[in-house]
């Protein structure tokens, strides 16, 4: 699969870097490399970010940001609208139009028929080991044609200037200047189940243990507190299982085939109580999560999904990724409870990942 001077698939075959494609989408590069099973994709870099913004964008931005206060939310909110406008609302120059039209086009003939696709911010800045912030940025699902998801690369790049990061950038003291959006263009999957693993133990980080938090359809019901995921915790050389709550998933997000949406129904009695992932889906999520632990030589948060459209034994995806950070900020006293460590991990990247997979 070719690139171009703003585009690289995930299997494109060039080496990625953070600086070119982001943590999500280095991330999403580097697992593909390595052999994981990440839905396909490709991801407009930071070339195209800087292209788009050359037209004088970026001292717009800079008047907007002088001088402003991290504990004045009202005067962020209003420098974020007016920045989010001003990126919204600018014409995309026409050889970063083509080039995104052309890798569309190119993902799409992977599939029988066109699918919809998942628009994802991966920021320069986002997922470092010292500077844990995923999920500032936007997320965009059931996109549907071309058009639909060029107007969502857009509003990512405006998406690096909402309130929160606006604020957080601010407090933290990272410098405006040189900051640059990458974004994230995959292959939905269609979720039967969906959650995260940890290769250790999130309240004391015991790396001999990995923990599972896990809920039907996608994780969104999890990330929200409206049901209770099931959580289970595995010895990671035997895969034995320590310790087990079934949690009461009331819930499932789902997708609507009709609407191209996400939709909220009911789980069955029968489901809520009996565990969402079968043993041998469980001991699979285990082995990827060591996989990943293995291949990126530290402690890992892993994102997954169980798909219901493919056949057993190919249908655990890996979404995402990253060197587990949570732990540091955990206190011993007490063990929290299990959507605490799921919240922090972005369940926003699994919601934007989780949808119909062809082929």
């Amino acid at each position: 699969m070719s690139n171009n001077e703003f585009i690289e698939f995930f299997d494109g075959g060039k080496e990625p870097t953070l600086d070119s494609l982001g943590g999500k989408g280095a991330s999403l590069v580097t697992m593909t490399a390595a052999g994981m099973p990440v839905p396909p994709g490709f991801v407009v870099n930071t070339e195209a970010f800087r292209t788009f913004m050359h037209s004088g964008l970026s001292e717009e931005i800079a008047e907007q940001l002088k001088g402003l206060d991290p504990e004045d939310v009202q005067a962020a909110d209003a420098a974020s609208a007016a920045i989010r406008e001003m990126i919204i609302s600018r014409p995309v120059p026409e050889e970063l139009g083509n080039a995104t039209r052309e890798a569309y086009a190119q993902l799409q003939s992977r599939f029988e028929s066109e699918v919809p696709l998942a628009v994802r911010s991966s920021a320069t800045a986002e997922d470092l080991p010292d500077a844990s912030f995923a999920g500032q940025q936007d997320t965009y699902l059931w996109l549907n044609g071309y058009r639909e998801v060029a107007e969502h690369i857009r509003a990512c790049f405006a998406s690096l200037y909402t309130t929160r990061a606006i604020i957080y950038r601010i407090k933290n003291q990272i410098p405006d200047e040189g900051l640059c959006m990458a974004v994230v263009v995959q292959k939905m999957v269609n979720a039967k189940s969906a959650g995260v693993a940890m290769t250790l133990d999130p309240t004391n980080g015991d790396r001999s243990k990995i923990t599972v938090d896990a809920s039907w359809g996608v994780g969104e019901m999890v990330v929200s507190g409206t049901v209770t995921p099931d959580n289970i915790q595995l010895d990671k050389v035997t895969l034995a299982v320590i310790h087990e709550h079934i949690g009461d998933k009331h819930a499932e997000m789902v997708p609507d085939a009709a609407t191209n949406t996400l939709v909220e129904r009911d789980v069955e009695e029968a489901r809520r109580t009996v565990r969402c992932l079968s043993d041998t889906e469980l001991a699979a999520v285990a082995q990827l999560a060591k996989r990943a632990e293995k291949h990126y030589k530290a402690p890992q948060d892993i994102e997954w999904a169980i798909d219901a459209d493919l056949p057993e034994g190919e249908n655990l995806l890996l979404l995402q990724a990253r060197p587990e950070t949570v732990h540091s900020a955990k206190t011993t006293e007490a063990k929290p409870k299990s959507t605490g460590y799921s919240s922090s991990l972005g369940f926003g990247s699994i919601t934007a990942s989780l949808t119909k997979i062809s082929g």
